[in-house]
């Protein structure tokens, strides 16, 4: 509502943001355009006043907090080789966990970084797709002592799992879910954690369209 005399809320109202079921305490009110924005535990994002609810008045689910223990199965240096990828090492240069949350459905996915060992291609992959060669501590050494079992090759095709055209149309949408997820994020709360994420996702899209081109020039050879 535009040229409202007073603000629905005050500072320190605890509210509920409806689109997400997660409570939070009004930190900041502005006045822009005519109408009051607010802002939730000092995150830097504005809400507008349809968009949350006193908390007492909420009938909905809340989100609740909760303590996320991940075990992460891989660590800076390791070497390892990724499924699908023969005679290939790569070492763990970085790793994230991406936490999703929804009325009917939660998962983590964590995501490896890696760089390929004999040329520094860049790949990533889910935890599933890696199996462990040598820890950081052995990494070197195991590279001297058996590394000429392993061809350098020069590849130009993006690294990519191969996969079933349902598998890679899947994923594809996965990674579009998360993009409009991480787009309306940024959106609200202008974190560049997200637009980081956003670039991320970008260039994974990027290379499963490169090789989805590559192989239906294949088939259709």
């Amino acid at each position: 509502m535009k040229n409202q005399k007073y603000p629905k809320y005050e500072i320190g109202d605890i509210v509920v943001v409806t689109k997400y079921g997660s409570v939070g305490k009004i930190t900041s009110i502005k006045q822009i355009d005519g109408q009051y924005l607010y802002e939730i535990n000092e995150s830097g994002g504005l809400f507008k006043e349809n968009g949350i609810m006193l908390l007492t008045d909420y009938k909905g689910e809340l989100f609740d907090k909760e303590q996320i223990d991940i075990e992460y199965k891989f660590f800076f240096g390791d070497l390892v080789q990724v499924k699908g990828y023969r005679d290939e090492l790569f070492k763990v240069v970085g790793f994230r966990t991406e936490i999703w949350r929804y009325q009917e459905d939660a998962w983590e996915d964590i995501i490896y970084e890696l760089t390929r060992v004999h040329d520094g291609e860049w790949l990533e992959a889910d935890e599933a797709e890696l199996i462990l060669i040598a820890d950081s501590e052995h990494a070197d050494a195991f590279l001297k002592k058996f590394g000429f079992v392993y061809p350098v090759k020069k590849v130009k095709k993006p690294l990519l799992i191969p996969a079933p055209k349902e598998q890679l149309q899947h994923k594809i949408d996965r990674l579009l879910d998360k993009y409009n997820d991480y787009k309306e994020l940024y959106s609200m709360f202008k974190d560049e954690k997200y637009m980081t994420s956003l670039h991320s996702i970008e260039k994974q899209l990027i290379n499963l369209s490169l090789f989805i081109k590559d192989n239906f020039k294949k088939e259709n050879k």
